[in-house]
């Protein structure tokens, strides 16, 4: 398993980046909606449409919302898709607090609607960030903030983990992990403040962004979790060797980037 891990990371981390850092932006916007088209196929089984003629038509729903998004930009439309992400992340939250207990996310419609959102709106984010002044850089941030949550959740929780942060949900996650994995974001948030010069109040900010975005990207684990469990499935997919599906690599950006990317907008930092 672990030499599979590795030679699935050798191959894909090259191709992820370049797609990521070296493309313009509509070759990004276009190698995005490929790998968000993967991920929608993935979703499928977690929103209960097993046959490949519903998974199929659930990846065409999302084609055809990033297509319109993409040829017929409309940047009231783009916060529009932003905002209603966001505060289903927010009820998200409540549903992973509450499970077993059933909500609406329980519904096989709603688990689909939920994932068109979620993806659409992730690709809203991605492509509005890499548009900004030094998008990349932007984009490198998020990417070390989700990075650094996990890694320093593993860490911490292996070496202090006492605590269950969501046992219904994820039986391995502890608060301790968690507040292992903020610490590490919060200083690579000034790291980062601090290689890029800002100043004292943009530092402030960055790092209370970086915080809560580490904040929203567990909460995005969990929920694919709590997804996971409840349709009887491990992992999302066995696209990636050793990893899973690509939904099990991209979660904690799905609820982490709509964040990220309006508190850019909203905060003195750019």
């Amino acid at each position: 398993m672990l030499k599979k891990r590795i030679a699935t990371a050798v191959v894909l981390a090259p191709l992820s980046l370049a797609g990521v850092f070296l493309l313009p932006i509509q070759g990004f916007a276009i190698f995005l909606t490929l790998v968000l088209l993967l991920a929608a196929y993935e979703w499928g089984p977690l929103s209960g449409l097993q046959s490949s003629v519903g998974r199929y038509g659930f990846c065409g729903l999302v084609l055809a919302a990033v297509a319109g998004l993409m040829f017929f930009p409309n940047s009231e439309v783009d916060q529009g898709v932003l905002s209603l992400s966001l505060a289903l992340w927010l009820v998200a939250i409540f549903w992973i607090v509450r499970y077993p207990r059933p909500g609406a996310w329980s519904l096989s419609a709603i688990r689909a609607l939920i994932g068109i959102i979620f993806l659409v709106a992730t690709w809203v984010a991605l492509v509005g960030i890499k548009r900004e002044e030094h998008g990349n850089a932007w984009i490198l941030l998020l990417f070390l903030i989700v990075w650094g949550a996990d890694t320093g959740a593993y860490f911490a929780g292996k070496q202090w983990g006492r605590t269950k942060l969501a046992p219904n949900v994820s039986p391995g996650k502890t608060r301790e992990g968690m507040l292992g994995g903020l610490v590490t974001v919060a200083l690579v948030s000034l790291a980062f403040a601090q290689w890029n010069e800002l100043s004292i109040p943009s530092t402030v900010y960055l790092m209370i962004l970086g915080v809560v975005t580490a904040v929203m990207s567990v909460m995005g684990d969990l929920f694919e979790s709590l997804l996971k469990r409840h349709s009887g499935l491990k992992d999302s997919g066995n696209l990636l060797p050793g990893h899973g599906g690509i939904l099990d690599r991209i979660d904690s950006l799905l609820a982490a980037t709509p964040f990220f990317y309006l508190g850019l907008l909203f905060l003195p930092v750019i």
